[in-house]
């Protein structure tokens, strides 16, 4: 044959199947950009000499990880649609006399120009749109700009390699199947699967066996720090249940609307529905794969959206005044007005200084005791080592405690509480504690539990994964006297005691920064003449960047994602579409030939389209309504407790997520109606 027959033979195949191979060129092109920006914004020199830099440089690092795993997988399931109309065309090869050789050429250069072809363009784009990524960056961290484009040639190499080794990988899968093959399978392999299928009631009892377990894991478990733990193994119930359930009770859906008389028995449904049962196996896998893309994007939208639009409200939680204090005494009776008098005039002179005054209204000022105990059917325990020392930790039932005296609960409430003998008043975050009484572990005291509704954030609680106890008792050093002989973890002292100041001001960031860095020095002085309270301070206009580029980095790493879970979503429908259309063609050819009606067919193919497309979107729906408990808990850890806010935010992805679902749907669908009943 003469030099160039074969790649003309690759191009012209790629040509003549462009409903195929044009959707997975920009999937391919798309993935490649993908993975070469968040490669260069991990790698990116200039976005690690920024602050918060290094932050974005390791969520990146984990966005490249998940990125370059997604391709593999994604581009094989992808490439195995294409596949699987191509089989067709090289069995017919075969019969005119080209043997596996031959086929294999055809498929290698095939391979060289999708390669070539994606890893150019996408290279390119990745270039132009790492530019404005980094830009993007800048922005949400507040840095300056800095519009010189870049190109990093280890980033190329490393794309490169990557999606070469893949290309490679599916070249070898595709050149084994062909050649296990003879050429009549190959001819018939769009056929091949096609059989009346049997209803899996097993499997569909196994799918909502793991389904229910999940759900169960969600609403049962309380304690964020558990939620995380079974976290990821809910995740694997709920993919694991979806695929059972879809390809089973997919089957069983199709049976059921054959039983129905009224909604079988016409024209727009017998045929769609006769069609759809022979290939239900393909059709639920398929449709479980987009239901489980759909709750990605929606879980991932909904959670970074909410950290990044509440991030003012989880930073005045972290810090609930802009000049915090904890002043940490050696024992109770440290706590004392005359320790508190040097702090008060140190902070008083630096805002003197600044013309500034803290008011009355919006001071945090309150003594108390910490620690941190395990609680057992309404035993806390706080000896919780064993004979070696060794800490017997079980973070599923691991309290803060903080004890504040009813004095202070009133004077910062403005309420008016009193207590019984034997009681005491509890709030609690991030849990419920049920019990209606508690006693310490080494104590005869039984304590009678009020509960109270709120109390003010004093940003400890915030820092902590674990849920806090706050206690308010008429007397503070006699309710700790039991417990300030033992010991907590590895026979450290179990109480801390502690002196709380805080207070708003009214002046622009920068100059809080520089009150906050001034009333540090002054405390340093105190602690240098020999304070018995070792102080420390933050400031909320200080910290602030801190958290812009944690939340902001996980926003951008959320908003790439789900572009790339998107994308894959909408071409898996596509694709799922196109090659059930190009199977149901004959048939539709067939019944328009006997007197089936142009519009005859669109209703059919509506029907079809429709019995069976918004299952994922609802399946979808009602995982994201489960997996609500575990998100909600999951953002307690990084500070945010804004409930409606989540609502809202969920609520609102899912119905734009919604209005692009039917654009997709109706693109599809006419996709599907151009192949079936485009030549009535």
């Amino acid at each position: 044959m003469k030099i160039g027959f074969y790649p003309r033979l690759a191009w012209s195949g790629i040509r003549k199947n462009r409903e195929l191979y044009i959707p997975y060129l920009l999937t391919c092109t798309g993935m490649i950009m993908m993975y070469y920006i968040v490669t260069y914004l991990h790698t990116s020199s200039l976005m690690a000499s920024v602050r918060g830099g290094s932050v974005i440089a390791m969520l990146m690092g984990l966005g490249r990880f998940v990125v370059g795993a997604f391709s593999v997988a994604f581009l094989f399931y992808t490439h195995s649609f294409l596949i699987r109309r191509r089989k067709k065309e090289f069995g017919l090869y075969s019969i005119l006399g080209m043997n596996k050789f031959n086929l294999a050429r055809v498929m290698v250069w095939e391979s060289v120009t999708v390669a070539g072809i994606s890893l150019a363009l996408g290279l390119i784009l990745g270039i132009v749109f790492s530019k404005m990524a980094e830009l993007l960056m800048r922005l949400i961290l507040r840095s300056d700009v800095d519009y010189a484009m870049r190109i990093s040639p280890d980033n190329v190499l490393q794309t490169v390699w990557l999606y070469l080794t893949i290309f490679i990988l599916i070249l070898a899968v595709t050149l084994w199947q062909v050649r296990v093959a003879d050429p009549i399978q190959l001819l018939r392999s769009e056929n091949i699967g096609e059989r009346p299928p049997r209803a899996n009631w097993p499997m569909a009892l196994a799918g909502a066996v793991l389904l229910g377990g999940a759900y169960y894991l969600s609403v049962s478990i309380e304690d964020p720090v558990s939620s995380m733990l079974w976290f990821f193994v809910a995740i694997l119930l709920v993919i694991g249940g979806t695929y059972l359930l879809f390809v089973a009770g997919s089957v069983a859906l199709c049976r059921a609307l054959q039983k129905n008389k009224r909604y079988y028995y016409k024209t727009s449904h017998f045929v769609s529905v006769s069609s759809m049962v022979y290939r239900m196996k393909r059709n639920g896998a398929g449709l479980a794969s987009i239901c489980i893309l759909c709750t990605m994007v929606l879980v991932m939208l909904s959670s970074t959206v909410c950290l990044y639009g509440g991030m003012e409200s989880s930073l005045r939680s972290r810090y609930p005044r802009n000049i915090m204090t904890d002043n940490e005494a050696g024992s109770y009776g440290d706590l004392r007005e005359e320790n508190y008098a040097p702090v008060r005039a140190a902070i008083e002179e630096v805002l003197d200084a600044h013309r500034q005054t803290a008011g009355a209204d919006n001071f945090l000022d309150y003594a108390c005791v910490s620690l941190t105990g395990i609680l057992r059917d309404g035993v806390m325990e706080t000896q919780v080592t064993d004979q070696f020392g060794a800490a017997q930790v079980k973070y599923e039932a691991m309290w803060q405690i903080i004890i504040v005296s009813l004095e202070d609960y009133n004077r910062l409430m403005g309420t008016e509480e009193t207590l019984e003998p034997g009681q005491l008043l509890m709030y609690t975050t991030k849990m419920w504690y049920r019990q209606d009484s508690l006693r310490f572990a080494g104590t005869e005291q039984v304590w009678q539990v009020e509960k109270a509704r709120d109390f003010v954030d004093n940003g400890v609680d915030t820092m902590q994964i674990i849920p806090t106890m706050f206690l308010f008792v008429e007397d503070v050093e006699d309710f700790v006297r039991p417990l300030s002989q033992q010991t907590g973890f590895y026979g450290n002292p179990l109480l801390q005691y502690d002196w709380l100041y805080g207070f708003d001001l009214d002046c622009s960031g920068e100059e809080q920064g520089t009150i906050y860095y001034e009333i540090q020095g002054k405390l340093a002085e105190l602690a240098a003449q020999g304070s018995p309270l070792l102080s420390t301070v933050e400031s909320i206009a200080v910290n602030r960047g801190d958290f812009a580029e944690i939340y902001g980095g996980l926003f951008f790493l959320g908003i790439l994602l789900s572009i790339v879970f998107v994308a894959a979503t909408t071409l898996i429908m596509y694709y799922k579409q196109i090659s059930e259309g190009y199977e149901d063609q004959g048939r539709f050819e067939i019944l328009q030939k006997v007197g089936m009606t142009k519009r005859e067919v669109r209703k059919s193919i509506n029907s079809q389209v429709m019995t069976v497309f918004f299952l994922p979107l609802a399946a979808a729906g009602i995982h994201l309504c489960f997996a609500f408990p575990f998100l909600y808990r999951g953002l307690m850890l990084f500070g945010f407790s804004n409930f409606w806010l989540l609502v809202w935010v969920a609520a609102l992805a899912y119905l734009l997520f919604g209005v692009g679902y039917v654009i997709v749907y109706r693109i599809t669908s006419r996709a599907y109606y151009h192949l079936v009943g485009g030549r009535a």
